[in-house]
C-alpha cells in the first residue's frame, strides 16, 4: 500500500530543504548553468513550480499540461526571473500542491500524466517527491545523491527498476547494493549481468545522473538505459 499522506509530508520536507538551500544563492548564481544540459538553475526552479501546478491538475482530473510546447514555453518564460520571484513561485506552487493533496478523494483512482502515462493517484505525491529531490541535486549547489533520504533512494531505485522491466532494449539485469537486490530489463530470459554499487550510484545510473563507471558489473556488460 502506498501511504500518500506520508509521501505528502515527505514532499513538504524535501521542498523546505530545497528552499532553504536556494535562498542562500543570489541572482547571478540562479542564472548559472545547472547540471542538466541546456538548463540554468532558473530553468530547474521554474520547472519545479510549474510541475507542482501540473500535478494539481492531475489530481483534479485535468490534463497535466495544456501541451508539451506550452510546458516548455512556460519554463523558458520563467527561467530568467530573479531569485526572490523564483523562491516565491516554488513556495506558493508547493503550497497549492499540498492543498490539493489534502482534499478528501479516492486515492485508488487512476489518473493520467504526460504522454498517456497512467498511475494510481496515491503515487502522485511520490512522483512529486522525485521531482523535488532529484532536481535539488541537479541544481549543483552541494546537495548530492548521497544526501538523499534512505527511504527515498530505495523506493526510487525500485520504481526505476520496475520502469525498465520488460523494456525490449534493456537486457535482463540484476541490481544489488550488497544487501538488497532488484531486477530490471527484459523478462523471461536468463540474467545477462549483475550490477553492484552503492545505493546512490545505482540511483544515479538508473536516473541518468551518473554514467555508471563506479558500478561493478559481473557476468556481462553494463546495459545502456533509454532516456527517462
Amino acid at each position: 500500500m502506498i501511504d500518500h499522506a506520508h509521501d505528502l509530508a515527505s514532499v513538504r520536507d524535501a521542498t523546505d530543504r530545497l528552499l532553504t538551500a536556494v535562498a542562500k544563492l543570489d541572482n547571478a548564481s540562479v542564472a548559472e548553468p545547472s547540471r542538466l544540459p541546456g538548463w540554468s538553475r532558473g530553468h530547474i526552479l521554474a520547472h519545479l513550480a510549474r510541475n507542482a501546478d501540473a500535478l494539481v491538475n492531475v489530481l483534479r482530473g485535468l490534463p497535466m499540461y495544456a501541451s508539451g510546447a506550452a510546458r516548455d514555453a512556460d519554463i523558458e518564460r520563467d527561467a530568467p526571473r530573479p531569485l526572490d520571484v523564483q523562491l516565491a513561485d516554488v513556495r506558493d506552487s508547493a503550497a497549492r500542491f499540498q492543498e490539493a493533496g489534502a482534499v478528501p478523494a479516492d486515492w485508488t483512482r487512476t489518473v493520467e500524466l504526460r504522454h498517456g502515462v497512467t498511475d494510481s493517484a496515491s503515487r502522485v505525491p511520490f512522483r512529486r517527491w522525485v521531482e523535488v529531490e532529484l532536481h535539488h541535486v541537479d541544481l549543483g549547489i552541494g546537495y548530492e545523491l548521497e544526501d538523499l533520504p534512505q527511504e527515498f533512494t530505495e523506493r526510487e531505485i525500485a520504481f526505476l527498476a520496475d520502469r525498465f522491466t520488460g523494456h525490449p532494449d534493456v537486457p535482463p539485469t540484476r541490481l544489488t547494493d550488497g544487501t538488497r537486490a532488484w531486477s530490471t530489463g527484459r523478462v523471461g530470459e536468463a540474467v545477462a549481468a549483475t550490477v553492484t554499487g552503492s545505493p546512490a550510484d545505482l540511483l544515479g545510473w538508473l536516473a541518468g545522473r551518473r554514467d555508471g563507471t563506479t558500478l561493478r558489473v559481473t557476468d556481462g556488460e553494463l546495459p545502456e538505459l533509454p532516456p527517462l
